[in-house]
This record gives C-alpha cells, structure tokens and sequence, in this order.
C-alpha cells in the first residue's frame, strides 16, 4: 500500500509541475519576465508552505536550500521537467 501512495504522490507532483510550466509559458508568452514569475513563484510557494507546515519548518527548509544552490543541483544543466 505504502508503494502505491508514493506512485500517486510522484504522479501528482508531474502533475503538478506540468501546471506550473503551462502557467509560465503563458505568462513568458504575454511578455511577464522569468525573473519575475520567479519571484512571485517563490512568494506563492513559500506562502502555501508556510500555511501547510509553519513557519519554522519553511525557515529550515529555506536554510538547506542554500547547500543545495551551491552544489549546482538548481542549475539549468542539472533541470530535467
């Protein structure tokens, strides 16, 4: 059973980012400049998790993501949609 949530939950975040690129395609298409659908994507994201999980657990979420800026893994080379 455990399997098959983890099936579901990956099929759900395709999902899920499948909707997000649309969203920016669009946006990029009607002349809104990637820095900024990135910075309102961050706010929007932040903001969701903040009301799902608190703000301490999003502060140490956003702590370990400096770690994994600099070892590249946000890169465009390291990227795969």
């Amino acid at each position: 059973m455990k399997l098959i949530q983890v099936e579901r939950s990956k099929k759900s975040h395709k999902n899920a980012l499948q909707y997000i690129l649309d969203a920016w395609d669009e946006a990029s298409a009607n002349g809104v400049q990637s820095d900024t659908l990135a910075t309102a994507a961050l706010f929007t994201a932040l903001s969701a998790l903040v009301d799902t999980h608190g703000e301490e657990a999003v502060s140490a979420l956003t702590e370990r993501l400096a770690k994994r800026i600099e070892k590249g893994e946000f890169s465009v080379g390291h990227v795969t949609h």
